[in-house]
C-alpha cells in the first residue's frame, strides 16, 4: 500500500521525472552552479535527484536531502546515481549530511561542515516548509553554507494567486502511463493568501482513486526577505522568472539568491 506521503506511492513516483522534466529552472540552477564555480552543493527536497545528478560533474562534491524514502530509493537507482552522497532527511539533516557521519558515495567524498559553495531548493519545495519550521530550517541552511556561500530557491508567487486555477476541470487530464489509464486532477480544500491545501487525485484502471493531500505555503517577496536576513544572508536578489525577469503581479514564481554573510559566526 501506498503512504500517506504525496511523494510517497511508489507507483506514482516513477512518473515524477516525467511530469517535471529538465527545463528553464534546470537550467538556471547549472548556469549558478557554473558562475559561483561551485564545488560542494546540497541539493535540499531533492526528490528524484534528477537535477541533482545533472548538478554532479567531475571534480563536484553533490548530496541530495528528501525526506521521502520513497524518492530517494528512485534517485538512488537513476544512471549516475553514484556520483552524489543521498541523505534522508529533511533541513535539519544539512550539517550532519555535509559530514563524517554519512558514507559518502564512491569518488565523492562527503563535504566537511560549513563549507558548501551553493546551497539549491527546487521544485518550490521550499513552499512545503511551514513557518514554525522556516527559521530553522534557513539557520541549518546557512550552517551548512561557506562565508559568502549562496542559497538558491524557486516558490510560487502568492500574488499570482495561482490556486484559484486549481479546480477539477481546469486540471482533468487523462494520459496513458505504466500504470495503465490514469486519470488526474486537483482541487483546494481551503486556501488563505499564504495558506493552501489541496487534494491530488489519482485514479487508477480498477477504479482506486488515490488521493493525497498536500499543504503548500506562499509567501511574498518581503516575507521571504525577511527571514532571510534573520538567518544571516546579507545580499539577495529576487527575480520574476528564470531569465532574471522583473517581479510582477503576474510572475508565476519567485526566484530567489542569497549568499551568506561573511560576518556570521
Amino acid at each position: 500500500m501506498p503512504d500517506h506521503d504525496p511523494y510517497g506511492d511508489p507507483d506514482l513516483v516513477t512518473l515524477y521525472d516525467l511530469d517535471n522534466p529538465a527545463g528553464p529552472d534546470h537550467a538556471f540552477y547549472r548556469a549558478l552552479a557554473d558562475t559561483l564555480g561551485a564545488r560542494t552543493i546540497l541539493d535540499l527536497g531533492c526528490g528524484t535527484g534528477l537535477l541533482t545528478r545533472a548538478l554532479a560533474t567531475e571534480g563536484r562534491r553533490v548530496v541530495g536531502v528528501d525526506p521521502s524514502h520513497t524518492m530517494l530509493d528512485h534517485a538512488r537507482a537513476q544512471p549516475g546515481a553514484d556520483k552524489v552522497t543521498w541523505i534522508l532527511g529533511d533541513a535539519s539533516a544539512l550539517p550532519d549530511a555535509a559530514g563524517p557521519g554519512h558514507a559518502a558515495a564512491p569518488g565523492n567524498a562527503a563535504a566537511p561542515h560549513n563549507s558548501a559553495d551553493l546551497v539549491v531548493c527546487t521544485g518550490n519545495a521550499i513552499m512545503h516548509i511551514g513557518p514554525d519550521d522556516l527559521p530553522r530550517a534557513l539557520d541549518a541552511v546557512a550552517r551548512s553554507l561557506r562565508p559568502g556561500g549562496v542559497l538558491a530557491f524557486e516558490t510560487r508567487n502568492p500574488a499570482y494567486r495561482e490556486w484559484e486555477r486549481w479546480t477539477r476541470d481546469a486540471t482533468y487530464g487523462e494520459r496513458m502511463t505504466s500504470l495503465g489509464l490514469l486519470r488526474e486532477w486537483i482541487e483546494v480544500a481551503s486556501a488563505t493568501d499564504s495558506r493552501v491545501v489541496f487534494d491530488a487525485h489519482n485514479e487508477l484502471p480498477s477504479g482506486e482513486d488515490r488521493v493525497y493531500t498536500t499543504v503548500l505555503h506562499f509567501r511574498d517577496e518581503i516575507t521571504l526577505r525577511a527571514a532571510l536576513a534573520a538567518a544571516g544572508f546579507a545580499e539577495t536578489h529576487v527575480a520574476g522568472g528564470w531569465h532574471d525577469d522583473p517581479v510582477t503581479d503576474d510572475s508565476r514564481v519567485l526566484v530567489f539568491t542569497a549568499a551568506l554573510s561573511s560576518r556570521r559566526l
